[in-house]
C-alpha cells in the first residue's frame, strides 16, 4: 500500500492526546549554556502573558544577581518560598503546596534540573512541575542541554565536564521548546563582562567549559534536540488527526534486515546514511511466517544483526507481517520515514517471474521514500535454501491427511452420485483443498487441490476409471475445478498465516500481561527478583541471573537465579559490570566481551540503571533467538518497573522513617527544655532557700519536683526499651484491686487537689501481667487524668468484669478528646487538647502505656465518657489473660 493512502487516526495516538485533556501544558526554553538568557526570555513572556490578562505567578527564578533578570521580575506575583533546615543549614525550596493552593493560569519555575533538599516531597524540581501539569497549571521553565538525560555523556566527552543533576527525555517529549541561543562570541563577551559570572569564576570558565568550539558543540546539539523534539510533535499530531504522507520535517532513515549473510552491510550503511542525513534510523525485521522455519544460524544472524544496530545508536523493532513488503510497507507509514536501506540479493530469473522482486514492489508502491539498494554479496543461501524446502513443502503427516480427506470425500460422493450432480460432486472436493490449505499450509493445499482434480476426473468423469475425458464440458470442469482449489489454497493459506500472526501476538501479550499481573503484586525484593528469574527461565527457555549493586559499593550482588547450580567467571563478572556502567549489552552475541558465556542486558528505569539480567544457553552465537529479542525486551522493561517500584518503597519507608525521627527528635528537644527546665529551676531556688534555714514547704517542693524529674527520665528510659525491643515480662498472678491502690497511693502527688474514687471489685479474678509494667501503666494514666481533669474534679477508676474479659478504666472530668482522633492521644509525643490544660507533658506517657499493655497482651483504648464530660482510657484484660484457677480468697 503506497504510504499516504488510506490513512486513520492513530488510537494509540488519540489516546495519548486524550490523556492531555485537562493537564497544565509545559513550555521549556532550552539554552546551549548558562548566560544565553534562558531566564530573561521566561520572565519576557510571562510578563507579555501577563499583559494579556492572563493569572501569571512566579514559582522560583535564580536571577544569579543579574540586575536585567531581577528588573523583570518586579511586575510579577512571587509565590514566598518555603525555609527547609537541613544539616543546621536552611535552604529554601519552591512552595509547591502554596503555588497548588493560589492555582494560577501560568506559573514560572527556573531551572527545571534543580534537586530539591532533602525533605521536599520530591527529589527533583521537575517532579514538582509534573504535579503542577497534572494540576492543570501551566509552566514555563528553563533547562540547559547538558542537563538532558540521553545528552549527559555526550556533552561530557568534549567539555570534561559531568553535571550531576538531570532532566528525563520524557520531560522534553511532552514540551514545547523554545531555544534560547546567542553566537558563541556574543556569550564570550557577555562572560567577560561579568554579566554570567564573578570576574575570576569567568576567567576560569573560559579557559575550560566555555571554549568557542564547546560552545558550538553545545548550540549545535540543543538545535539539533529542538529539531527532534519538534518533529516528534508534529508526527503524534499527524498520526492523531489520521493524515498521510512523510511530513519530512526531518529525514527518518529506515533499514530492513533480513537472515541471510551481509545484513550487517545494510546496518553500517544505514548508520553512514544517518550521520549524513543528521537523522534518527532504525533496523526493523520483517517476521513473516516463513521466520517459524529458520535455521538456529539464521535466527543467530537476526539476533546479531539487531545487536550491532542498537550499539551503532539505532532503534530496533519487529514487525509481523504476511509478507515482506507488506510488512515494511506498513513500517514506512507508521514511522513516516523519508529513507529506506535494504539490500538485493543475487536471484535467478525464474525465481523473480515466480516470486517478484520485493525491491521493485517497494519501488513502484512507496513513491514518497527514497530506497537506497545495496547488493547482498553472495554466501550461503543455496544450503540454507536446500534446509528450508522439507518445511516450506510441508510435512509427510500432513500429505498423508491430505491423502485420506480426498479418499474420504471420493468415498462420500461414491454413495452421493446418484442424487447429486456432478458439479455439486466438483464442489465437495474444495472442502479438502481448504483444510489441507488451513491445516498444513499452501503447498499441501495445492496438493490436495491437485488430487481432488485427478479423483474427481477418474471416479466421476467418463469414462470412468480412466484419467481422459470425452466431453469437452467436462475437460472445462476439470480445470476450473482446478483453479477454484489453487485459488482456494491460497486465500486459506493466507488467512491462516494472519491467524498465526495474530496468535502469535496475542500469545507475546498474553504472555507480558500474565508476567507483570504476577510481579506487580509482589513487595518483597528478592521474591519479586525470584519470580522473574523463573519466570524468564520458563518463557525463553534459558538460565537466567539477576545482580544488583550492594548496599555497600559498586560491586554486583547476584539477587536471584532460575538455577541454583550457575556459576559466573571473572570473565562474566566484568561483563555484567561493563553493562551496569555503559547502559548498554554486553557479553555473549553481542560485540563487547563476547567470550563471556552470559549476554547481560541492563535494567534501566528512567536514568537510572538498576542492575543487570544475565541470560545463557547452550546455543551458539546468542542465546535467544531473534524472534525472542522483543518479548525478552519488553519483560526486561517490565522487570525494571517493578523493581524500581520496589526501590521507591524503600526508599519511602526510609523517608518516613527520616522524618518521624526528626519530629520525634525536636518533639523530645521541646519536650526537655520545658519539663527538666521546670522542676530545676524549682529545685535551685529551693536550695538557694535552704540558706536561710529548712522549712516543710521547702522539703516539699525539692521532693515533689524530684519526683517528677525522677518520673520524667524513668518515661525516657522505657520509651527507650520498647523501641529497642529489650522488654523482659515477669508474668505472675496480680490483684488488680490492690495493683490500684498501689498506684493511687505513688500518684497522690500527680493527683493532688482530685478526690479519687475506687470502684473495683474485690472479687475480681487474678490477672496474669509483669506487676511492674502494669504498675507504670496506672500511674501514666493517673498522671495523664491529673493533668488534664478540671481542677477539683473527680478521678474515678472502675474495674468491670464483663462478657469473660475484665475492663480497668481511669475516668476524668476535663475536655475529652475530639471525635475521631481518639487513637492518636497513643501516638509518641502526641497531645491532642490544648497546652492551657497541660502541666508541662512530654507525650510520652501514653504512648508507653500502650508499648507495656501489648507487650502484656492487654488492650488499651481511649474514648470520651458516656456522659460526655470528660475522658476515659481503659485497660482490656482479655479472657486468655484471667487466671480461673484460684479461689478468690486464696490471693495469697
Amino acid at each position: 500500500m503506497p504510504a499516504g493512502t488510506g490513512e486513520r487516526p492513530d488510537p494509540e495516538a488519540l489516546l495519548r492526546q486524550a490523556a492531555q485533556e485537562g493537564r497544565g501544558r509545559l513550555k521549556i526554553f532550552l539554552g546551549a549554556a548558562p548566560g544565553v538568557g534562558k531566564t530573561y526570555e521566561m520572565l519576557s513572556e510571562g510578563a507579555a502573558r501577563r499583559r494579556d490578562g492572563v493569572d501569571v505567578v512566579v514559582g522560583v527564578v535564580e536571577t544569579h544577581g543579574r540586575a536585567e533578570t531581577e528588573a523583570l521580575t518586579r511586575g510579577h506575583e512571587i509565590v514566598a518560598r518555603r525555609d527547609i533546615s537541613y544539616e543546621g543549614r536552611m535552604l529554601r525550596e519552591m512552595d509547591l503546596d502554596a503555588i497548588l493552593a493560589r492555582a494560577p493560569r501560568l506559573v514560572l519555575v527556573d531551572e527545571l534540573a534543580h534537586t530539591n533538599a532533602p525533605g521536599s516531597r520530591h527529589p527533583k524540581r521537575y517532579q514538582d512541575v509534573e504535579e503542577l501539569l497534572a494540576a492543570g497549571i501551566d509552566v514555563y521553565s528553563t533547562v540547559n542541554i547538558q542537563h538532558v538525560e540521553s545528552l549527559n555523556d555526550v556533552v561530557a566527552s568534549f567539555t570534561r565536564v559531568r553535571v550531576r543533576e538531570t532532566v528525563p527525555d520524557s520531560v522534553l517529549e511532552i514540551a514545547e521548546i523554545e531555544v534560547v541561543d546567542i553566537p558563541p562570541d556574543e556569550l564570550i563577551e557577555r562572560l567577560k563582562a561579568g554579566k554570567v559570572y564573578l570576574p575570576q569564576e569567568a576567567t576560569r570558565a573560559l579557559g575550560h567549559f566555555f571554549s568557542k568550539s564547546n560552545l558550538s558543540a553545545l548550540r549545535e546539539l540543543a538545535l539539533r534536540r529542538a529539531a527532534q523534539a519538534v518533529d516528534a510533535r508534529m508526527l503524534e499530531d499527524v498520526r492523531a488527526l489520521g493524515l498521510g504522507g512523510t511530513w519530512a520535517g526531518s529525514d527518518r532513515i529506515v533499514v530492513a534486515i533480513n537472515e541471510l549473510p551481509g545484513a550487517d552491510l545494510l546496518v553500517r550503511a544505514a548508520k553512514r546514511v544517518a550521520d549524513g542525513l543528521r537523522g534518527p534510523w532504525t533496523a526493523v525485521f520483517i517476521e513473516t511466517p516463513r521466520a517459524a522455519h529458520f535455521s538456529d544460524e539464521q535466527h543467530q544472524r537476526v539476533a546479531a544483526t539487531m545487536t550491532l544496530a542498537t550499539q551503532l545508536g539505532g532503534a530496533v523493532a519487529t514487525v509481523p507481517a504476511s509478507n515482506v513488503v507488506e510488512g515494511i510497507q506498513s513500517f514506512l507509514v507508521d514511522a513516516r520515514a523519508t529513507q529506506l536501506v535494504m539490500g538485493k540479493s543475487l536471484r535467478s530469473r525464474w525465481f523473480e517471474l515466480r516470486h517478484g522482486s520485493v525491491v521493485d514492489r517497494l519501488i513502484r508502491d512507496t513513491p514518497d521514500v527514497t530506497v537506497h539498494v545495496l547488493p547482498v554479496p553472495p554466501g550461503e543461501r543455496t544450503r540454507e535454501r536446500a534446509r528450508r524446502r522439507p518445511a516450506n513443502w510441508g510435512t509427510p503427516t500432513g500429505y498423508v491427511v491430505t491423502s485420506a480427506m480426498v479418499a474420504a470425500v471420493t468415498a462420500a460422493a461414491g454413495g452421493l452420485k446418484h442424487i447429486l450432480d456432478l458439479g455439486n460432486v466438483a464442489l465437495l472436493y474444495l472442502l479438502p483443498v481448504m483444510a489441507a490449505a488451513s491445516l498444513f499450509g499452501l503447498r499441501t493445499g495445492l496438493y490436495a487441490g491437485v488430487a481432488s482434480t485427478l479423483a474427481y476426473n477418474f471416479f466421476f468423469l467418463p469414462p470412468v476409471g480412466t484419467l481422459s475425458i470425452n466431453n469437452p464440458e467436462n475437460l472445462i470442469s476439470v480445470f476450473v475445478l482446478l483453479g477454484i482449489a489453487i485459488a482456494t489454497s491460497q486465500l486459506t493459506s493466507r488467512v491462516r498465516a494472519q491467524a498465526d500472526l495474530a496468535s502469535a501476538s496475542a500469545r507475546t501479550n498474553a504472555t507480558l500481561a500474565g508476567f507483570l499481573r504476577q510481579i506487580s503484586s509482589v513487595n518483597d525484593l528478592d521474591l519479586a527478583a525470584q519470580m522473574i528469574c523463573d519466570d524468564v527461565h520458563r518463557l525463553l527457555s534459558v538460565q537466567v541471573v539477576l545482580l544488583a549493586p550492594s548496599s555497600q559499593g559498586r560491586n554486583l550482588d547476584v539477587l536471584a537465579a532460575s538455577d541454583a547450580s550457575y556459576s559466573l567467571e571473572a570473565m562474566d563478572h566484568a561483563a555484567a559490570t561493563w553493562a551496569f556502567d555503559n547502559g548498554a549489552p554486553t557479553g555473549k552475541g553481542s560485540g563487547t566481551l563476547a567470550a563471556s558465556e552470559w549476554l547481560f542486558q541492563p535494567l534501566r528505569a528512567g536514568d537510572r540503571i538498576l542492575g543487570v539480567m544475565g541470560v545463557s544457553s547452550e546455543r551458539a552465537g546468542t542465546p535467544v533467538r531473534a524472534d525472542q529479542l522483543p518479548l525478552l525486551s519488553s519483560l526486561i522493561d517490565q522487570s525494571a518497573l517493578v523493581l524500581e517500584r520496589l526501590r521507591l518503597q524503600v526508599e519511602m519507608r526510609d523517608v518516613d522513617a527520616v522524618r518521624t525521627r526528626d519530629r520525634l527528635r525536636a518533639a523530645l528537644l521541646s519536650s526537655v527544655s520545658h519539663d527538666l527546665r521546670t522542676p530545676l529551676t524549682a529545685v535551685i531556688a529551693a536550695a538557694a532557700q535552704l540558706h536561710h534555714g529548712a522549712t516543710p514547704e521547702l522539703i516539699g517542693t525539692i521532693e515533689a519536683e524530684a519526683a517528677r524529674l525522677n518520673r520524667f527520665v524513668a518515661n525516657l528510659l522505657d520509651m527507650a526499651r520498647v523501641e529497642a525491643g529489650a522488654l523482659r515480662l515477669k508474668v505472675e498472678a496480680v490483684d488488680l484491686s490492690d495493683a490500684v491502690t498501689s498506684a493511687a497511693h505513688d500518684a497522690r502527688r500527680a493527683l493532688e487537689g482530685h478526690p479519687v474514687r475506687l470502684d473495683v471489685p474485690p472479687d475480681l479474678p487474678l490477672v496474669r501481667a509483669d506487676p511492674q509494667l502494669l504498675h507504670h501503666c496506672l500511674l501514666n494514666l493517673l498522671d495523664n487524668a491529673g493533668r488534664y481533669g478540671d481542677p477539683g474534679s473527680e478521678i474515678v477508676i472502675e474495674g468491670k468484669n464483663r462478657y469473660g474479659e475484665i475492663r480497668l478504666a481511669v475516668l476524668d472530668h476535663g475536655p475529652g478528646l475530639p471525635p475521631g482522633r481518639e487513637s492518636e492521644v497513643f501516638e509518641t509525643f502526641r497531645r491532642l487538647a490544648g497546652s492551657d490544660r497541660a502541666i508541662g507533658g512530654t507525650g510520652l506517657g501514653l504512648a508507653i502505656v500502650k508499648a507495656f499493655a501489648e507487650a502484656m497482651g492487654m488492650i488499651v483504648e481511649a474514648t470520651s465518657r458516656e456522659d460526655g464530660l470528660g475522658a476515659a482510657f481503659a485497660l482490656i484484660v482479655p479472657p486468655a489473660l484471667i487466671v480461673r484457677d484460684l479461689p478468690t480468697k486464696d490471693r495469697t
